[in-house]
């Protein structure tokens, strides 16, 4: 039997056939003129976390490379940012990581965020000087941690790949030379956002007791119209 479920893609375009745990708070935008429709897209919750995070470290790192803000204030700003992005993330996430049995993925990603935030104010207020240099490839390697463990608990090919790729991001900085900063939020913001626009392959449906014998019945019927389209 394999680990990861080989009956999914690794991405492909998003579907409308969705789990009973995606469907709650689920956003739908569409753009039309008439009867024609120029855009629709929809996220899960799941998603809305991606594009938060993708936002906000897109934010920190292009402001840490382009505005000439001193270290002492963006420490502030990103510390509260970044708290707050966990809150989100535990609030948006946590129907969904209860329903897949995946509630310790989110203290994972709230431990190495912490880790990681930790360290970064200590470079930057105890004046740490190997810890300032590495920021770069510190943050990137803390997303890997994460997107490894996510892949495991998902079985998910997707985010071990992306694990993959942040490493890569790591061995590219020496070669971005003064762009590290630039090139660090290319890489995880853009991970994030390209994320949360397409379907990622993970594991069968959980049956849990969170879930009624029918919404069971519901997402079992919901992942066969996934496999054949």
């Amino acid at each position: 039997m394999n680990f990861f479920n080989v009956d999914e893609p690794l991405i492909r375009k998003k579907q409308e056939a969705l789990d009973v745990q995606d469907l709650q708070g689920l956003w739908r935008l569409r753009w039309r003129i008439g009867r024609v429709s120029l855009l629709s897209l929809l996220y899960t919750r799941i998603d809305q976390v991606f594009v938060i995070w993708g936002w906000i470290t897109g934010l920190i790192f292009v402001t840490a490379q382009f505005l000439p803000l001193s270290w002492q204030l963006q420490a502030v700003l990103w510390s509260v940012l970044t708290l707050t992005g966990m809150l989100g993330m535990s609030t948006l996430a946590w129907f969904w990581v209860r329903v897949e049995q995946l509630c310790w993925l989110v203290y994972v990603w709230v431990g190495l965020m912490l880790v990681g935030l930790s360290l970064t104010n200590c470079g930057i207020f105890l004046h740490w000087g190997q810890v300032l240099m590495q920021l770069c490839p510190m943050w990137l390697g803390l997303s890997a941690i994460g997107y490894f463990c996510t892949g495991w608990g998902m079985r998910s090919r997707t985010f071990m790949l992306a694990g993959v790729l942040h490493l890569l991001g790591i061995a590219v900085l020496p070669y971005s030379a003064q762009w590290s900063f630039a090139t660090t939020g290319a890489v995880i913001a853009g991970t994030l956002l390209f994320l949360a626009e397409v379907q990622w392959d993970m594991r069968p449906p959980s049956a849990t007791a969170l879930l009624t014998i029918e919404q069971q019945q519901f997402n079992r019927e919901q992942y066969q119209r996934r496999l054949t389209k």
